[in-house]
């Protein structure tokens, strides 16, 4: 039995759908299922039978996307515009939804913008990550896997990149985890140039907002300003804090092994958690984490985050491929900084 994909009713449908998953199958709703929908281009994962999140490509994004994100008690964390918008939420950014990976310069192409609110004299030069087919999934009791194969095309229809991603969803606790391993193959020399559009991106919900985000103009990579509103969410809570111990809007554009960004909603704490590991390129990774809602891991731009430091420019040859690894944990309860060691030391021995 299938998730309905009625985008505005995309988590309501999510929570329904797994409540009678778990009535009719019992016993087989524990673990972490991974069910795949081709013909509503959708792949679902639950967690003893409660919403966890679903990949999806639907026709009104330029790339495939985690939507939505949801916590253990069944908080979603993520926003829901563009695909389940919310009343009071932001309205920015439209090519920010759930969770993603893509970058806003590869050899002249931008892919982190594209959307399709983009006009069409611009499209030319925008990219698209386009889904190509669900190579396998895997549910189990501990853990459920979701192998897929995409490509990177560029607005000239050139294919220049095959990206071949393995998710991992599993519980710790009462936390929620999503390992993303992507390896970039270069079907022709691609150049990632330095630019703060990228890698890993979520959107999160409005109360996981800065209270102190006071707005303003933000331009991407060809000069495209994009406008979000001074005026503050309700209830907005959100604190980013690196393994650095940069704090709050401080942390923006400095570097950190881990990012966590903690907030409050009905009277309860939860924590977004992004570790980067050593295996990466550009390790530790950069972070273009926003008060409007944008919290991004970013390895591929130095320059653009510290004007003393020479362009990055990472460059894979024709037939060369590269490997980048992340978790993603949605803790129901404040966490420590010795805890999130611990965590990132244990996520550093993995996927070596």
């Amino acid at each position: 039995m299938r998730f309905g994909f009625t985008l505005s009713g995309l988590i309501v449908g999510m929570a329904l759908s797994g409540s009678c998953r778990a009535a009719q199958t019992g016993a087989q709703a524990t673990g972490v299922q991974v069910t795949t929908d081709e013909a509503q281009k959708r792949v679902d994962i639950t967690i003893d039978g409660a919403p966890f999140t679903s990949y999806v490509w639907p026709d009104t994004l330029t790339k495939p996307v985690l939507f939505p994100l949801i916590a253990s008690d069944g908080t979603t964390v993520t926003r829901g515009y563009p695909l389940a918008p919310r009343p009071g939420e932001r309205t920015d950014h439209p090519h920010h939804a759930g969770m993603w990976l893509n970058y806003g310069n590869v050899n002249g192409f931008d892919f982190w913008n594209n959307s399709n609110a983009i006009p069409a004299d611009r499209k030319p030069k925008m990219g698209s990550v386009v889904q190509e087919k669900v190579l396998s999934t895997r549910s189990g009791g501990r853990s459920g896997e979701l192998d897929t194969e995409s490509e990177w095309v560029t607005g000239a229809g050139e294919a220049i990149l095959d990206d071949t991603t393995r998710y991992v969803f599993s519980a710790m606790g009462n936390a929620r985890v999503i390992d993303q391993i992507t390896t970039l193959h270069a079907m022709d020399k691609a150049v990632f140039n330095d630019d703060k559009e990228g890698l890993l991106g979520i959107r999160v919900a409005s109360w996981l907002e800065s209270p102190t985000e006071k707005g303003g103009t933000f331009t991407d990579a060809s000069g495209k300003a994009t406008q979000v509103s001074a005026t503050g969410s309700v209830g907005a809570s959100g604190v980013y804090l690196t393994s650095e111990g940069k704090r709050g809007d401080a942390a923006w554009g400095t570097r950190g092994r881990w990012c966590t960004l903690t907030g409050t909603t009905g009277g309860k704490s939860y924590v977004i958690a992004i570790l980067d590991h050593p295996g990466n390129p550009g390790y530790p990774t950069y972070w273009h984490a926003r008060g409007y809602g944008l919290f991004a891991a970013n390895p591929l731009g130095r320059h653009i985050f510290d004007p003393k430091a020479p362009p990055f420019d990472f460059t894979l040859e024709k037939g060369q491929a590269a490997t980048f690894r992340y978790r993603v944990i949605l803790y129901t309860h404040a966490v420590t900084p010795e805890e999130m060691n611990r965590q990132a030391a244990a996520f550093a021995k993995e996927y070596r």
